[in-house]
């Protein structure tokens, strides 16, 4: 006997964790974390310590930003199961992360990657260091880019630009000279600067484009692409291959090729031009750029022995002058296609111009962390608006604001190539709104008010005051939660996604539904199924806020009445709503709450119906369930 009490025991034991595990999935899945968290911690105490619970458990903590009992539950979980899913390994190592335990995160990091290959999440992961750029080019909506077409294009094609101390250098083919390149029937391209001055509100000004030293550095044909050594002492272009007497020079194939030079500031005059010595007469070198210690010049060629149709090169420069041999950047960067218009940035990141990747038309701009050392080089196309269906190429960023330009042949410019300026700012949103009692209208303070976003995890949490608002900055095109909770209301959540525009204000007034109304505490109906009296998961929701009630008011005591439908024999049903209640006042008992709080916990059957469906009369199933209810009456206040 003694053995199958205890077997009985254990049973009912194991249904009770289960049932608390059901309701704990409720509230988990209502955002209700700290209900869900200590019906979980309920369900390990009782033995039901699955791995469903311990990453719930996990989760809650987790979405609560309590990292450290993310990580306990979240280890648990990974040291008592295998196979648990990739999702929280992730989680657990961005929780080590937040309490410092580098070493231990690294550990997961290699483990994941060797169990999630091709996980997105792993390329370049590093929770610690978030740029508003990466976000940009990950394809997210959280910055705002204004692009502007810049008033000093002409109708002819300006491109290519670089700025070094408040000035922008560009090339441009307005040239006032009746000689036209055959390509476009445009005049050849020369070197222009134009002065830069940079605003309070981030703005920048320009002053009136003029050449560089036209003597020196402009001839009859092609000049263009600029790059400058840190110091402002010598600047790398390129240019049409001319003999010394200014005349173009010729392959014996007709063509003439671009070449790489080389001046020097001698005062405020650029001169000494020379060529590089890399260059030749049988093939392009061009586009030069610089590295951050200008001990390297990157440039575009199309020589023999390259992965396409042109390709990006490296040469040294040393010390005394000299260049190493030219070094092609291999397929980390170069494709079948074309690769041009190298740039590198003061964060080191290496920007170029292909049509050899996957892109939304012709050349688009990608970036790469080749000359990082990070775990991934392979290049990133940066997407629009920077990229579009023709042409777009010689981007410059300055990363300190966030501002830089670009160029394009789109067909809204003014000329056939344009330089448009951009800047990078947060996509910021608000959503505010007036907390209210449901049925007066009275605006409510002391109202806890979350942010919750798609995850499910808390992100802010502010407290009304008299005036009921609450306020939240949120980011563009994302969903998030609102949800809203005070003592003896009903939670309420509202759901709310934000569009791609900037700064808007989005108005979400919320109300809540007061439990005590007179003398009852009210909540939605607990039913219960046709001819049972076992307390649902759902009804349990909603007992929940009954125990809530009793906890806040600890002097507080209710009767409880319950209710049946007229299906069935009367006398049945007055056993049946009796049994009913007591079940509803044993479930409150079980929640901590003293009996003795619970005066009386009575059926009165069918005695007293809500509708017309009395015996005899034919009702849909949702009218009879309509009947089968309980109350819960305030004894004394």
């Amino acid at each position: 006997m003694k053995i199958k009490i205890l077997a009985l025991v254990i049973i009912l034991s194991s249904s009770f964790a289960f049932a608390q595990t059901k309701l704990a999935d409720k509230f988990f899945e209502n955002y209700g974390y700290v209900k869900a968290i200590e019906l979980y911690e309920k369900a390990v105490e009782k033995g039901k310590g699955d791995a469903h619970v311990l990453t719930r458990l996990g989760d809650a903590y987790y979405n609560n930003s309590n990292s450290e009992k993310a990580v306990y539950w979240y280890g648990k979980a990974l040291s008592e199961y295998k196979n648990i899913e990739a999702e929280y390994i992730y989680k657990y190592i961005q929780s080590l992360r937040s309490i410092g335990n580098y070493e231990e995160a690294d550990v997961w990091f290699k483990k994941l990657s060797e169990a999630q290959q091709g996980d997105s999440r792993l390329k370049g992961y590093n929770p610690d260091e978030i740029d508003l750029f990466d976000k940009l080019t990950s394809k997210n909506n959280d910055v705002v880019v204004t692009i502007k077409n810049l008033d000093f294009n002409s109708e002819n094609s300006d491109f290519g630009s670089f700025v070094h101390n408040n000035t922008l250098y560009f090339a441009s083919s307005r040239s006032d000279d009746n000689k036209v390149y055959n390509w476009n029937k445009e005049p050849f391209l020369d070197i222009f600067q134009i002065d830069v001055k940079d605003g309070e509100d981030g703005t920048q000004s320009y002053g009136s484009p003029i050449q560089i030293n036209a003597e020196d550095i402009n001839t009859n044909y092609h000049e263009a692409s600029i790059a400058i050594t840190n110091d402002g002492k010598t600047m790398y272009f390129t240019r049409d291959n001319t003999s010394k007497r200014n005349r173009l020079k010729y392959d014996k194939d007709g063509t003439t090729h671009l070449q790489i030079y080389k001046a020097t500031l001698v005062g405020e005059q650029w001169s000494k031009v020379e060529a590089l010595p890399f260059n030749d007469d049988y093939f392009s070198t061009g586009h030069p750029t610089l590295s951050r210690d200008n001990k390297t010049l990157y440039f575009v060629s199309d020589r023999d022995g390259g992965i396409g149709q042109t390709d990006i090169y490296s040469v040294s420069i040393n010390d005394d002058g000299t260049y190493g041999p030219p070094e092609n950047l291999g397929d980390d960067i170069n494709t079948e296609g074309r690769e041009m218009f190298p740039f590198i940035s003061k964060d080191n990141t290496f920007y170029f111009s292909s049509d050899g990747y996957l892109n939304l038309g012709l050349l688009d701009i990608f970036k790469s962390n080749i000359l990082k050392d990070e775990s991934t080089t392979e290049p990133v196309n940066i997407g629009a608006p920077f990229n579009s269906g023709y042409d777009d190429f010689a981007y410059f960023i300055d990363t300190d604001t966030q501002n830089g330009y670009f160029s394009s042949n789109r067909p809204e410019g003014k000329g056939s190539d344009d330089i448009y300026s951009y800047s990078i700012t947060e996509c910021n949103q608000q959503v505010t709104g007036v907390v209210r009692e449901d049925r007066t209208d009275i605006i409510l303070s002391d109202v806890k008010v979350q942010l919750i976003d798609e995850t499910g995890k808390i992100i802010d949490e502010v407290v009304t005051k008299e005036d009921g608002v609450y306020v939240f900055d949120i980011e563009c095109d994302k969903p998030y939660t609102v949800l809203a909770a005070k003592p003896d209301y009903k939670d309420t959540k509202e759901t709310i996604t934000t569009t791609n525009e900037n700064e808007k204000i989005n108005t979400l007034d919320l109300t809540l539904i007061p439990l005590i109304r007179d003398n009852q505490i009210v909540i939605n109906p607990i039913f219960f199924d046709f001819d049972k009296s076992d307390i649902r998961t759902d009804a349990e929701y909603e007992l929940e806020n009954i125990v809530d009630v009793l906890r806040k008011h600890p002097e507080m005591m209710i009767k409880i009445e319950s209710h049946t439908d007229s299906r069935g024999r009367d006398k049945y049903n007055m056993k049946l709503s009796d049994r009913r209640a007591k079940s509803t006042r044993d479930y409150i008992i079980s929640r901590g709450v003293d009996a003795n709080r619970i005066k009386s916990a009575e059926g009165f059957g069918e005695t007293k119906l809500l509708n017309g469906c009395s015996n005899g009369v034919k009702c849909s199933e949702e009218e009879h369930q309509l009947n089968r209810r309980s109350y819960f009456f305030i004894v004394n206040r």
